[in-house]
């Protein structure tokens, strides 16, 4: 008897070792498949919100873009009372949900690196790029030899050879400037230099001067002759005559240099959507006589946010022909 109860425990061992070693790979097949599940399940959830961002970001560029046409059409409008102008006053209301934030101003704000007297292309270099005298002579002879037709260097400037001496494979386009990020190309122009002067020049005006009206501190320093406090002085009689809806005072410092607006304007609009999602539009328009066209786009980018501004208290006026579709 003894014997068969050892013979019969033997035989029932490696079952036992066997349902053992089951139950562990079921237990890790288990775990696995949970790590798979949950994997797959975050996976969907980032694309799930993906999705809602990019179904969020799309309806804000929508709206940002139905601003500007909005705009274009306040800015087309009678000269009446109320009536918009491009004179940088920034204008907010909400609608749909949607917050806007839209400024407009007219495009002689800034200095045409293509037409600009060169007085006011150095006295932009010296202020706002913080050059001294002959390093901005340099810059804008280099600027001119750049953008004119022929092969003959400025007295300061650069033509083909210097660009090849400086070790860069390209040399001046002679033509006139395409686009403000050109400037960064010529010879001498650091990125610093760039990031401090790009946003007040333009290549849409086509005009030698400034419409001292509409420009920026930056750009009426520019002027040759000017100081600080009398353009701080200007900036604030400026602003209350806009607040009290009255036409803007001349500026004197300017009037060699100045030029009346034209209609070519720079529109900034910013759409905010209720979860947060912002998109802003930078555009440059030019209305034309055409109903099926009403304006050409000489410029359709997407843009920076301004510094933050009061909440609106009231909604659009229920006139605007502009509607966000969801």
């Amino acid at each position: 008897m003894a014997m068969t109860s050892r013979l019969r425990n033997c035989r029932l061992q490696p079952t036992h070792k066997q349902q053992g070693i089951a139950l562990v790979l079921a237990l890790w097949l288990t775990i696995l498949l949970t790590v798979i599940a949950s994997g797959f399940a975050f996976s969907m959830r980032s694309e799930a919100i993906a999705a809602r961002n990019a179904i969020s970001l799309a309806q804000a560029r929508a709206a940002a873009d139905g601003a500007v046409e909005r705009t274009l059409f306040e800015l087309s409008r009678p000269r009446i009372a109320d009536a918009w102008t491009p004179d940088g006053t920034r204008r907010t209301w909400i609608e749909n949900d949607v917050q806007f934030d839209v400024v407009a101003v007219d495009e002689t704000s800034k200095i045409d690196l293509n037409s600009a007297n060169d007085a006011l292309l150095k006295g932009l270099l010296m202020t706002s790029g913080g050059l001294d005298d002959q390093a901005a002579a340099r810059i804008v002879d280099a600027i001119a030899d750049w953008r004119d037709p022929d092969d003959l260097k400025r007295p300061n400037g650069a033509e083909e050879a210097d660009y090849r001496a400086a070790n860069l494979k390209y040399g001046p386009a002679n033509a006139p400037f395409e686009t403000v990020g050109e400037l960064a190309r010529v010879l001498g122009v650091t990125a610093d230099l760039y990031r401090r002067i790009a946003g007040n020049l333009t290549v849409h005006s086509r005009q030698a001067g400034i419409n001292a009206m509409t420009a920026s501190r930056d750009v009426l320093l520019a002027l040759p002759g000017v100081t600080g406090e009398v353009v701080d002085d200007y900036l604030e009689r400026r602003r209350e005559a806009i607040e009290n809806k009255l036409p803007p005072p001349p500026f004197p410092a300017a009037q060699a240099f100045g030029t009346g607006p034209i209609p070519v304007w720079r529109v900034h609009a910013e759409a905010k959507l209720p979860d947060g999602v912002t998109f802003v539009r930078e555009a440059v328009l030019r209305p034309v006589n055409d109903v099926r066209r009403p304006m050409v786009a000489l410029a359709w980018t997407e843009g920076a946010r301004l510094p933050a501004a009061a909440p609106p208290a009231a909604p659009a006026q229920s006139a605007t022909p502009f509607t966000l579709r969801r």
